[in-house]
């Protein structure tokens, strides 16, 4: 789910290599805090998520009605760095104290395929035909080995303070917005300019959150970011089309960001103080603005992204293979991740289902959101699906290139400690260290 937000990960996380990871396929089982049989004979299942995957107590307690031997607990961390980094530890560790299903975001899957002996193998003529082939083969390893069953995808549109634009003297309904933004030929530079327009009436709001999430949503529109499709990594200093994105998000986040990092305690705050007044939005973002935005009214969703559409995130769900319970493991993941219970996630956390079944669902196309404003929720995001046309590769190499490129950001448009041309400096050295 949502998951791939901006990342401050722990070094020793971020740089974990896969023989580190490995450690944990040589493991006998060992104990684990995962599920657990009680005196009566149920059965309990732990399940890791982060932010909000929808999972709440009354639809986990679904299962157990149809299964009463089951009872399904959640943990949930505030940020999915905080879930990595304990999976990862963990994994380290021969896979002692994790979960019986834990999840992770979609950028993590590179790594993890290659230690699948850590994971269950979820394969099941059940769920043939669950999800696009792209979803699949995102979690499926070189043998067939299947780790993972997808949970929710995140197709972009824009989310916008109509109060905020309606004191700019902008239009502010939804279909006024879209257009404004540059309809359905929007672009980057379009969506900058509206963002002029709206500074030069209220030059005390910022027009978005950060450099790092306008990056963000650029990036994901480029097949091959950072790796040939083979998984070659490319090298950052002969890297043209990440730099071009490199520099025209710090140009426009000069004048037009916050300057906050995500998932900040800054950034938590300025939901509640008209920090800014739109910020990239993958449906599962829904969910956390409306957790920091309690009390505040003039949120809204509008059908359009710059440049065509967009897919931040999405997670899975995994199987540790070192829990007490991994075949009932497996069905709660199952379970989880059907298109009925998906769409009901979708209801709770606006969680954009990645089920193919999930999407002519009347309820899901029905669904309205009440805090932003009962914008079509369902139907707007199944729109912004339709319109991604770009599935980017991400292979073993991902993640780690990303990050230098993220903490160049960070030092121009947080920091200030740097100027672009440094910042880019910097992003180069710091590949160059990664040894790839």
């Amino acid at each position: 789910m949502r998951k791939t937000t901006r990342r401050t990960w722990a070094l020793a996380a971020g740089v974990m290599s896969v023989s580190l990871l490995a450690t944990a396929c040589s493991n006998d089982g060992g104990s684990t805090d995962g599920g657990s049989t009680d005196a009566d004979g149920k059965v309990t299942i732990t399940v890791a998520t982060f932010n909000d995957f929808g999972y709440t107590d009354e639809l986990l307690a679904e299962y157990t009605e149809a299964n009463p031997n089951v009872v399904v607990k959640q943990t949930r961390a505030a940020k999915s760095e905080d879930a990595r980094t304990n999976l990862t530890t963990k994994l380290a560790a021969g896979g002692s104290g994790l979960a019986d299903i834990e999840a992770i975001e979609v950028d993590w899957l590179p790594e993890l395929v290659q230690s699948s002996d850590a994971f269950a193998d979820l394969a099941d003529s059940a769920v043939e035909g669950r999800w696009e082939d792209w979803k699949v083969k995102a979690a499926t390893t070189p043998d067939g080995k299947l780790i993972g069953y997808g949970t929710d995808i995140g197709p972009e549109g824009i989310c916008y303070r109509a109060d905020l634009f309606e004191a700019a003297g902008l239009p502010s309904d939804r279909e006024s917005v879209k257009e404004l933004l540059g309809g359905d030929n929007a672009t980057w530079d379009s969506y900058f300019e509206a963002g002029r327009t709206f500074k030069a009436a209220s030059p005390d709001v910022a027009w978005f959150d950060s450099a790092s999430s306008i990056y963000q949503g650029m990036v994901n529109q480029l097949t091959n970011a950072y790796e040939e499709s083979d998984g070659t990594p490319k090298p950052l200093a002969d890297n043209a089309d990440v730099k071009k994105l490199y520099e025209a998000t710090l140009n426009a986040s000069a004048d037009l960001s916050a300057h906050l990092g995500q998932w900040s305690g800054d950034w938590d705050a300025a939901f509640q103080k008209n920090g800014f007044a739109t910020m990239l939005c993958p449906a599962w973002m829904t969910g956390p603005i409306e957790e920091r935005a309690g009390g505040v009214t003039g949120w809204d969703v509008a059908d359009v992204f710059p440049g065509g559409g967009g897919n931040w995130g999405g997670s899975y769900l995994t199987v540790p293979s070192t829990g007490k319970n991994v075949d009932e493991a497996k069905k709660v993941a199952e379970w989880l991740t059907s298109p009925d219970t998906q769409i009901k996630a979708f209801l709770n956390a606006g969680t954009f289902p990645s089920q193919v079944e999930a999407w002519d669902s009347a309820d899901l196309k029905a669904a309205t959101n009440d805090f932003f404003n009962n914008a079509p929720v369902g139907e707007i995001f199944a729109n912004r699906a339709a319109a991604i046309d770009v599935t980017p590769f991400k292979g073993p190499n991902y993640f780690q290139i990303h990050q230098t490129v993220g903490d160049a950001l960070n030092r121009v448009d947080i920091d200030k400690s740097e100027s672009i041309e440094q910042g880019w400096t910097s992003a180069v050295q710091a590949y160059d260290n990664l040894g790839l």
